[in-house]
């Protein structure tokens, strides 16, 4: 079944390529061989219907994946636009969802290491600059370099900044961007060989990979402890620590040390994974791993020295009577904790950045409101955002971005032809390949659960079960996804 699964989606790519006049052979140079990468895909490469934007100015600040797919769909939709993205960084466009692999020694640095102009539609207009004023009343941004930009729309598409400073004796890192030359050499100072490394800035991945090469040695010879705790804020990729668990327990095993190295998974949450039917398989995985779980565990402060992590556990109890509601009310009881360890594999607190959310489109959490389906400004009609900096439920990842920036593209196009209702909704799609071992994947797709917002059901492209690691989707993962994100979505075709 998988076998003729992978022939399909090499038939799909080859049937898709035959219309843009490229061969076979090159399409699977493009994609990998994992065709099911097209597979994913498919949804979303139907072209949208052309408009008319003759003199209207969009400006799209940052130009990582969202903003750089966002620009390519709407200069192959409206006609007459003119299109910015305004990012400093020329290294934007990065393949972070690589840096898992480059964590665990599978990939190197150098195969999620881009540059932003390679990438971007030759009709659009790319500035090298930080904007660090909005202001939607007047319809403009300024940037650092003092130049103001006037827009008919905007698009917000920044990220999130990594707030390592939130941890108490990680001050002295303070905010990191995942591309940030600065932030890195600041985070790299102060980790330095502590044990603590985290995948999700592009040095820290590399950093990772050697760290725990250091502890996989030393198991081999006396007792060690892994930790892997998950941040209290809203974070992407929520399925990265136990990626970094599994793929530590199978450099172990590769090693013949598991047997010497305690692993711990620590969450700030109750479960460990919003979805049913994958928390009880993720659940199941911890067991067969024999990786001890935490819950409700707020990390809060780390002594590098003395390698100790502190915790904040908290729960709720059951308090006083209340009369008039007739019901106990609930009082949160808390504790500190002390974990020590060897190597601690950190995701660092998350937030919009300082810029987003202390202007008139940020929010009192940061980050940017949005209706959650059209992601148009709950304030500002002509303002939209997507991607991490984006307030809507779930909806951090790259798997995410693919839907959301059609979404947008579609709703400016309806604006700007007087429509009065926005047709495109995102259904809070998102995609998580979680690797369970090296060469398997668990796919983990997800949306929002139409009859209630709170909770979120599977939504799986393929006809298998969705919570079954399989070998296919590491080919998914290690051949396809990448060159479908920087040839797919980034052109704007995916």
């Amino acid at each position: 079944m998988e076998k003729k699964m992978l022939k399909d989606g090499i038939d799909l790519i080859e049937a898709h390529y035959k219309g843009e006049q490229i061969s076979r052979r090159d399409a699977m140079k493009i994609f990998g061989v994992g065709g099911a990468g097209m597979m994913m895909a498919s949804g979303a490469v139907t072209p949208l219907k052309a408009a008319d934007a003759t003199g209207k100015k969009i400006v799209i600040v940052g130009g990582g994946l969202a903003g750089i797919a966002t620009s390519a769909l709407l200069i192959k939709t409206l006609s007459g636009a003119e299109v910015t993205v305004i990012e400093p960084n020329p290294k934007s466009v990065s393949y972070q969802p690589g840096q898992t692999l480059v964590g665990s020694g599978v990939w190197g640095a150098e195969d999620v290491s881009y540059e932003t102009k390679d990438f971007v539609n030759s009709d659009v207009n790319l500035v090298m600059d930080k904007v660090v004023t909005f202001n939607p009343e007047q319809n403009s941004v300024k940037t650092a370099g003092g130049k103001e930009f006037k827009y008919d729309y905007l698009v917000v598409a920044t990220g999130l900044v990594l707030d390592f400073g939130a941890i108490k004796g990680l001050e002295a890192i303070g905010d990191v961007y995942s591309l940030d030359p600065a932030g890195a050499a600041a985070a790299k100072k102060v980790l330095a060989d502590s044990g603590v490394c985290s995948v999700y800035f592009s040095e820290g991945a590399v950093d990772t990979w050697t760290q725990m090469q250091k502890f996989v040695e030393s198991a081999k010879t006396k007792k060690v402890k892994g930790l892997f705790p998950e941040p209290h804020t809203a974070f992407k990729c929520g399925g990265a620590q136990k990626k970094l668990v599994n793929l530590t327990v199978a450099r172990l095993k590769e090693a013949g040390a598991r047997e010497n190295a305690e692993l711990s998974f620590v969450t700030n949450g109750k479960k460990l994974f919003g979805v049913p039917e994958y928390h009880k398989a993720i659940e199941q995985q911890m067991k067969d791993r024999n990786v001890s779980t935490r819950f409700e565990h707020k990390l809060v402060a780390l002594d590098l020295a003395g390698k100790v992590a502190t915790f904040e556990k908290h729960w709720e109890v059951k308090g006083a009577w209340d009369a008039d509601l007739e019901e106990f009310t609930m009082e949160t009881k808390k504790e500190e904790v002390k974990v020590p360890y060897d190597f601690c594999h950190l995701i660092p607190p998350q937030k919009a950045p300082k810029e987003v959310a202390e202007s008139p489109v940020g929010s009192t959490e940061g980050w940017v409101p949005v209706n959650k389906e059209t992601l148009q400004h709950v304030k500002y009609p002509n303002v939209f955002a997507l991607g991490d900096v984006a307030a809507v439920p779930l909806g951090k990842t790259g798997g995410s971005v693919r839907k959301q920036y059609r979404v947008v593209v579609e709703n400016i196009a309806s604006m700007i032809e007087g429509a009065k209702a926005l047709p495109a909704k995102y259904d809070g799609y998102t995609v998580c390949p979680l690797i369970t071992d090296i060469g398997e994947i668990m796919l983990a797709e997800f949306k929002w659960d139409p009859t209630d917002d709170a909770k979120s059901v599977v939504a799986p492209s393929f006809p298998l079960d969705p919570a079954q690691p399989r070998w296919i989707y590491w080919l998914l993962k290690a051949y396809a996804l990448k060159p479908m994100t920087m040839y797919g979505m980034l052109p704007g075709r995916a």
